[in-house]
Parts: structure tokens; C-alpha cells; sequence
């Protein structure tokens, strides 16, 4: 029975995004033929500003023939880019949105500037724009946006065969991308592609009628994908740092213009910046869910620099279903939130009720993250319950993932899933419940959190309560540790000492049940995928249906904080073996 609801789901899906393709078709085809309402334009009036940061060595890379792109370098020996094969699909994604433009635009080197206009010029002379991977809206967008915001780059003493060129192809992609939108674009790229559109209604001129209707789309898209709380329907926070990335500088756009920014563009802005702030550990990066991987620390100080309330984080995101628990030099960050639901969740993991924990500027606790360019069954495990600091039932995960027209989605999983949340005497305190193992195991999950009032422990109890009688159910509670922690375990396995970089030492125990330290990996270093550890509590849950564990910081951070994991066990046990004064 389960099968068939998965299946249906999923042909529901393909279905409905085939008949939103042949309509967008047939509207296309439509506004092709028609004759009238279609200005062209004849001038670009403004380059908008690109906040994404910039390497001026890069320019050299690319003129040296050296192109790298989603973790994959290539060298074309002499050839266009665009002529070589790609050694990923993300990596083609990256040529062709020209995103890399500003890198050119940073060298600002007569050789940069002649450089990517040969590029650009080849591009558009070759109609490299045909290829299948060059025509997907997302990375249409990202072109539009990127020739738009580089075209001082590209135009700076090129002569007016090439301006016209080149302003006749931004306006044929404008509408094209225009086109599309009438058709099965959905989810973030739909949002991606409005925002495109939209500022090449104010870059161009004679788009008035198109930006009017471009600005009341996008501000219905806004308040359809952007939740009240400020969270995206994705619930993944790395959508959040690229779409403001592209929404800042949209605002900027309208004011140089002297127009009014739509108002659902101004209100997605003021509700996403205190949510961005929601994930960040005390060392600047964002907690691990749902598709967000590396931390850009550059991209976040740019958007730190637009914040204008930096006020305190959001605690309670009801509508996304994250938390943040706040307690002196401690935080953690909980998930409690119901998996989105078609074209949003391609990037969504089953991470259920899985929290991260820092103290201070290190991160303890942390879930595996997404390895967006890594190869399908590396991207698919991370996207496994396992990869997260949460309870596993049967080696499953909570969520179950399915093909729908060559994406993977989330088909079916949690979806009565209850939080709560006070502020009690102890410390903030939270409560939350899914339901995703109810149909599979008949087993309903429910995690408690309390962090002490002075950040020195975190105390965890993990409840399942079955509606079947089975004879027995094996499950594993999985804490997945930063790079920079070392684990060893004491008291002959019942117990673990945690190590941190910054010479805190923590302990862990889980109600005097054996714990293992098992491989795991971190797919959000800045240096890229590392091994790391996990501790891993196994057990019965029909034998033990409710299982305490804690985690009790026993050693503050000193100068020695480079101190090993051997040390700081002699040193704990020597303070249990100390005669009483």
C-alpha cells in the first residue's frame, strides 16, 4: 500500500509538470506570433551591483587556460571552454552562467577586460546559448544576471557592432527566460528567474509595462516561497544567503532608478535576515540542514554589512521548523520541521528532530551537510537520517526519496510533526515529535533538549513509542563530531571524553549504555570533504523505549589548547581516583 501511494505521488508529479511544460509551450509559441505589445530594447541604462566576492588571480587561471568551477579544474589547452568536455555537470552549470565574470571585472587588466569579451563574444556568435545545460532557467538566470552586472566589463572600449550584439542577446535572453516562466519552471528556480527577468526590466529601457508586470510575479512568488518566519520553502539555508545576494542588489537597482521597490521584496528582505541568523554557530557558521554545506565567510560579512536591524537571531522558526536554543557560550540548533514537498525539496535531507551544538567558536555536535558537486550516491547518504545527529530506526531513514523527471525528491516521510519550546528555570528547553517511521515501523519519535542556564551541558532524551509488539527493534543514535573534536572512550565504553580544539574538554554518557566511535565525514570544510568521527549509541528501543544522554562540559578552554584527548583522560581520571580531602 505503501509502494502504491509512492507511486501515485510520483506520477502525480511528472504529470503535472508535463501538462505546466505544453502550456508553457503553447503560451510561448503564442506570444511569439503575436504581432504587438513588444518593445525592443535599445539601450542599457544600468549595470546592478554583484555582491558575491571576487579573485583578481582567477583572471590569470582562465587566460592560462585554467578553468575551475564546483570543485573540478579543467584545462582546455588552448581551446574555447565551451568546446571541452565538462568534467561535471556542475561544472558546466558554472560555465555557462558566467557567474565568473566578476573575477575578470576584479583584475581589471586590459588582457581581463579583452579576455572575457572574446568569451562572451564566442558565446553569442556560436550560439553556444543552444546547448541543454545553457538553456535551464536556473542557469539562464544566473547568465542574465551576470551580463548585466559585468557589462562594464564587456562593453569598455568594444565597438558598437558588439554593444548592439550583445544588447540584443541579453534582451532575446530576457525573453526567453520570460518565456519559461510560463511553463514548468518551479520551486527556487522559478524564483531565481523572476529576479533575473525582473532586473533586466529596470536595466533595459523601454521595459516599463514588462517590469510592472515582472515586479507584482515576483512579489507573489516572494510571498508564496518566502514563509512569514523568513525561512524558504526549501528550508534550506543556503537558498537564503543566494537569494539575497540577488535581492540586494535588485533593491539597489530600483533607488538608482528612482523607483519604488515592490514591497514583497522589501518585506522577504526584513523577514530572511534575522532567520540567516537563526543558523549561525558561534564561530560564524550555519548549522548543516536541509542542503546547506560550506559557510562563505566573505559572502556573510557582505550580508552582516546590509543588515540594518542586527537584532538577535530568530529562537523560534514555527513555519520553517528550526529552533535555537541560546545558553551563555552554547548553542544548538534543532530541527523540527516536516520535509518540503515537490519541486522544494530536491535538495532536502531526512534530518528530523537532528540538532547541532557549539560552545564558543567550536562546533561539537554537526551534521554530515550536503555535497552538492560530489558523485549521486555520495549526495543521496548524505541526504540519509544516518548523516545526522538523530535517532536511526532499523538502519532506515525517516524520509524516502524518489526520481521525478530526473530530480530527486523527497516522495514521503514525516508529516505530523509537533514542537514546543520554554524557557524554564534550568535553561531553554525543547520538545518535538514525527511521525516519520509511523507507516514503515508503526513507531512514532519524540527527542526532549535542555541546555543548562550556563552552557555547560546538554541534556538529550530520545523516545519511541510503538503502536505494533514487535519482538524487538534495533536503533542507533548517532552524534556526528566536527573535524576538530578528538573522542576517546572511558569507563570500559559506558562513557566518552570529548576534546575541542579550543582545550575544552566534554564528556558524554547515554544512561550506562555501551557507546562505539564509528567513521564519519564532514562535507563542509572549506578545504573540502573530511573524515571525522561519530559517536553511536545502539540499542533496542521495545527493550528500552526511552533512552537519556548528556553531554557535560568538564574543563573550560586554556591556553593549552592544543592539549590531547590522552591528557585530558589522565586528567579526568585522576580526579575520580583522588582520595577526599
Amino acid at each position: 500500500m505503501n509502494g502504491w501511494t509512492e507511486r501515485r505521488g510520483l506520477a502525480q508529479a511528472a504529470i503535472g509538470r508535463a501538462a505546466r511544460r505544453t502550456r508553457g509551450q503553447f503560451v510561448g509559441a503564442t506570444r511569439r506570433l503575436w504581432p504587438f505589445g513588444r518593445g525592443t530594447a535599445t539601450r542599457l541604462l544600468f549595470a546592478p551591483h554583484d555582491l558575491r566576492t571576487a579573485d583578481p588571480t582567477t583572471a590569470g587561471d582562465f587566460y592560462a587556460g585554467y578553468y575551475a568551477f564546483a570543485g573540478r579544474t579543467l584545462r582546455s589547452h588552448g581551446e574555447s571552454p565551451f568546446d571541452v568536455e565538462p568534467p561535471s555537470e556542475a561544472w558546466a552549470e558554472a560555465l555557462y552562467g558566467f557567474g565568473w565574470l566578476r573575477h575578470m571585472r576584479a583584475a581589471d587588466t586590459a588582457i581581463a577586460r579583452a579576455n572575457a569579451r572574446s568569451l562572451v563574444e564566442d558565446f553569442i556568435a556560436r550560439r553556444r546559448y543552444r546547448h541543454e545545460i545553457a538553456r535551464r532557467p536556473a542557469v539562464a538566470a544566473r547568465r542574465l544576471i551576470s551580463f548585466l552586472s559585468h557589462s562594464p566589463l564587456l562593453l569598455e572600449g568594444s565597438d558598437h557592432a558588439f554593444y548592439e550584439r550583445y544588447l540584443r542577446h541579453v534582451a532575446q535572453l530576457a525573453d526567453r527566460l520570460g518565456l519559461a516562466l510560463a511553463g514548468a519552471v518551479e520551486g527556487a528556480d522559478r524564483l531565481n528567474s523572476l529576479i533575473a527577468v525582473t532586473l533586466a526590466a529596470i536595466c533595459l529601457d523601454g521595459q516599463d509595462a514588462r517590469r510592472r508586470r515582472y515586479e507584482s510575479q515576483l512579489s507573489d512568488e516572494l510571498e508564496e516561497q518566502v514563509l512569514p518566519d523568513g525561512g524558504h520553502l526549501s528550508r534550506n539555508p543556503r537558498l537564503l544567503i543566494e537569494f539575497l545576494l540577488d535581492l540586494l542588489p535588485l533593491r539597489e537597482t530600483f533607488a538608482a532608478r528612482g523607483l519604488e521597490p515592490p514591497q514583497g521584496v522589501l518585506t522577504a528582505i526584513e523577514r530572511m535576515m534575522p532567520h540567516l541568523r537563526l543558523f549561525r554557530h558561534g564561530d560564524g557558521a550555519l548549522a548543516l540542514f536541509n542542503g546547506m554545506g560550506t559557510t562563505p565567510p566573505d559572502l556573510m560579512a557582505t550580508l552582516a554589512a546590509y543588515d540594518d536591524a542586527r537584532g538577535r537571531p530568530t529562537e523560534h522558526a514555527a513555519y520553517s521548523g528550526y529552533s535555537r536554543l541560546a545558553a551563555e557560550r552554547s548553542i544548538v540548533v534543532a530541527d523540527a520541521g516536516a520535509p518540503p514537498r515537490g519541486a522544494y525539496s530536491t535538495e532536502a535531507h531526512a534530518g528530523c528532530l537532528a540538532f547541532e551544538f557549539s560552545s564558543g567558536p567550536q562546533r561539537i555536535i554537526v551534521n554530515c551537510g550536503a555535497s552538492r558537486f560530489g558523485p549521486p550516491e555520495l549526495r543521496l547518504a548524505a541526504r540519509s537520517t544516518a548523516a545526522h545527529s538523530t535517532l536511526v530506526l532499523d538502519d532506515r531513514s525517516s524520509a524516502n526519496f524518489g526520481v521525478v523527471l530526473g530530480e530527486s525528491r523527497i516522495v514521503s516521510g514525516p508529516r505530523d510533526v509537533r514542537v514546543a519550546r520554554q524557557d524554564g528555570v534550568e535553561g531553554p528547553e525543547w520538545v518535538a515529535s514525527h511521525d516519520g517511521y509511523r507507516r514503515s515501523l508503526g513507531a512514532v519519535h519524540t527527542r526532549r533538549l535542555l541546555l543548562a542556564r550556563d552552557g555547560a551541558a546538554l541534556s538529550g532524551e530520545d523516545e519511541v513509542a510503538l503502536t505494533g509488539a514487535g519482538a524487538t527493534l534495533p536503533a542507533a543514535i548517532r552524534f556526528h563530531l566536527h573535524p576538530h573534536v578528538r573522542a576517546s572512550l572511558v569507563r570500559d565504553g559506558s562513557g566518552a571524553l570529548l576534546a575541542l580544539a579550543s582545550g575544552e574538554v566534554w564528556s558524554f554518557e547515554a544512561s550506562g549504555l555501551q557507546i562505539a566511535i564509528e567513521e564519519s565525514i564532514f562535507l563542509a570544510a572549506a578545504d573540502g570533504r573530511r573524515r571525522t568521527e561519530q559517536l553511536v549509541v545502539a540499542y533496542d528501543v521495545v527493550a528500552t523505549p526511552r533512552l537519556a544522554w548528556r553531554f557535560s562540559r568538564i574543563s573550560a578552554a586554556n591556553p593549552r589548547a592544543g592539549k590531547t584527548v590522552a591528557a585530558a583522560i589522565a586528567e579526568r581520571e585522576g580526579a575520580e581516583s583522588a582520595p577526599d580531602a
